[in-house]
């Protein structure tokens, strides 16, 4: 086990303690040990000792132990006690927003509420309502989250599953059954939300191969066996498929099976006109099959370029690989540094100087340090007499290290009238300023959107952060025209952001095409609040790749030096 998945298990031991009603400092000790494990920098394995453990601050020795119970079975002793006596409805119903473990204890205890079917109904009886801390408001806001949490059911995070996904694949590749094999489906082409994974793999052994699928370690269930499809479930809810094929058909196949449908649809039509049969056993032209002996062979028959499986979308990747006007997508390497990242100053689990060893250790040539602004008094928004000392810092660790630069910058709320949270002379302070809405979602959409065009009115709005404020699986992004907020860019020099943390992925690829062709510079911005946060820059280039952008549309592709003269020029307009 990793320190994510301990972390993970340490956090929900404290949410089982807190539906029984334990001590208030047991429950803390679990969550601090637990948020101290994820931000450390230890290395845990087979010889980590209970004491080694207990030098991480926050971390005592009983908790040391049940860490190294983990390490070595994967659980321990009281972990298994508490689920085994705990409803796991109970667990399912805290998904729900607004739910928290005291409300949920309550609902149990008084009502005997033990999942989420009985909760919903017990709302639409309006049985909540009459509760003390309750009332008729937070039992509609209960119902509409037990619809939210339906909605999302059986669907995943992209950037939640990809790793299972890639360590599944390299298990079936290492197989010595196995000639060639891949990643297919939304997965393969990086969306954002995915509801399975596909391989397909060619072979001469198919039982062979489903064999050793079917027996993974993550397996939880086996739904179905054959000769040449096998669908499992994973421990962690989704499910996975495999399909085999001869090595000679794996092309098709892989084509076939990477999608999207409605991208084969176009596919499939483009070749019945040239007389061709196009499906995952081949191409064929009068019966005969023509050979391909990979995918980019298939798009050759037909005179056009690669498309990657980003763009296997119908968004007019076919026309335009005809005319050989696909773009040069944007790489991971292409980026030379990251803006948008909170430390201890706000609501980070870092230290400035910890965020930019770790940066420079990635080859980055700057970072931007952004924290939340006053307003964002709930994620420890810097305060207006702690901003020189914080500025200071910066300059300091500048002068430390000389191949790295870092950018002060400061993320400032968007107020309810269209105004920053700070006044002009203080945001003057800083390199850069990011804007964002934190706070009145709800607002019509007409109204949301003049909000946010008054305030990047303000000369000294940099970069508009996250522009829908959704967070995937979790919240819908609020009502905005997105192509008034674009238009509105391109006009006032503000660029946007690809809020590359993989809760939102936000700017939406699908207005990839418009913001290129309005000419609005990108910025893929991990907003990271830790270490490993720092990494989520790829899954931004998934997204920006999906939206068609090339390496010239991201600012932050610029190096260090052209950056500064960038961000300068910024503060000029």
């Amino acid at each position: 086990m990793d320190k994510k998945e301990i972390a993970k298990i340490l956090n929900e031991t404290a949410i089982l303690l807190e539906l029984k009603d334990a001590d208030f400092f047991k429950v803390r000790a679990y969550r601090g040990a637990a948020r101290a494990l994820d931000t450390s920098e230890v290395e845990l394995g087979a010889d980590t000792a209970i004491k080694d453990l207990q030098e991480i601050k926050g971390i005592g020795k009983n908790i040391a132990g049940h860490i190294t119970d983990l390490i070595a079975s994967g659980t321990f002793a009281e972990y298994d006690k508490l689920k085994a006596s705990t409803p796991p409805g109970l667990m399912e119903m805290l998904k729900i927003p607004g739910m928290g473990a005291k409300k949920v204890k309550f609902l149990f205890d008084k009502l005997g509420i033990s999942d989420t079917e009985t909760l919903e109904q017990a709302c639409l009886e309006n049985k909540l309502a009459v509760l003390p801390g309750f009332g008729d408001k937070t039992q509609e806001n209960i119902l509409k989250g037990i619809h939210a949490v339906k909605k999302y059911q059986e669907k995943f995070l992209y950037g939640q599953i990809i790793g299972q996904a890639e360590s599944m694949l390299e298990r079936v590749e290492e197989s010595s059954f196995v000639k060639r094999a891949s990643l297919g489906g939304s997965v393969r082409r990086k969306k954002e939300i995915v509801k399975d994974i596909d391989i397909v793999a060619s072979t001469d052994k198919p039982e062979k191969v489903m064999e050793l699928f079917t027996t993974l370690e993550d397996v939880e269930d086996v739904i179905a066996r054959g000769s040449t499809k096998s669908s499992i479930r994973l421990k962690n809810g989704i499910n996975a498929d495999i399909r085999t094929v001869e090595d000679w058909q794996f092309p098709y196949a892989l084509h076939h099976f990477t999608g999207s449908k409605e991208h084969n649809t176009a596919m499939r039509s483009m070749a019945k006109k040239s007389g061709i049969k196009m499906n995952e056993y081949g191409l064929f032209k009068d019966r005969e099959l023509i050979k391909a002996e990979s995918e980019e062979d298939i798009f050759k028959v037909f005179g056009m370029q690669y498309i990657p499986p980003e763009l296997r979308e119908n968004h007019g990747e076919i026309e335009a690989a005809k005319n050989n006007e696909l773009p040069d997508l944007v790489e991971c390497s292409d980026i030379r540094g990251i803006i948008h990242i909170h430390t201890t100053y706000s609501d980070g689990k870092m230290t400035i100087e910890q965020a930019a060893k770790k940066a420079a250790g990635m080859g980055l040539s700057y970072i931007g340090i952004s924290e939340h602004s006053r307003s964002a008094w709930y994620a420890g928004g810097l305060r207006e007499e702690d901003i020189d000392a914080h500025l200071e810092e910066i300059d300091r660790l500048n002068e430390k290290y000389k191949d790295l630069t870092i950018f002060k910058g400061i993320e400032s709320d968007i107020l309810i009238d269209g105004k920053l949270d700070y006044d002009d002379h203080l945001l003057e302070k800083f390199d850069f300023v990011i804007i964002a809405i934190h706070s009145n979602f709800n607002m019509p959409k007409k109204d949301i959107t003049k909000r946010i065009i008054k305030a990047m009115e303000n000369p000294r709005a940099a970069i508009l952060a996250h522009p829908t404020g959704r967070l995937l699986l979790a919240r819908d992004p609020y009502e905005v025209d997105m192509e008034e907020i674009i238009d509105a860019a391109s006009e006032k020099g503000v660029d946007l952001e690809l809020n590359a943390s993989p809760f939102r992925l936000d700017l939406d690829w699908r207005y990839g095409k418009y913001v290129k062709d309005k000419k609005v510079k990108v910025f893929i911005n991990p907003d990271a609040h830790t270490m490993d946060g720092l990494y989520d820059y790829r899954f931004g280039i998934n997204i920006a790749r999906k939206g068609w952008l090339e390496a010239d549309d991201i600012a932050n592709t610029m190096d260090a030096g052209n950056m500064a003269k960038y961000l300068k020029a910024k503060k000029k307009r």
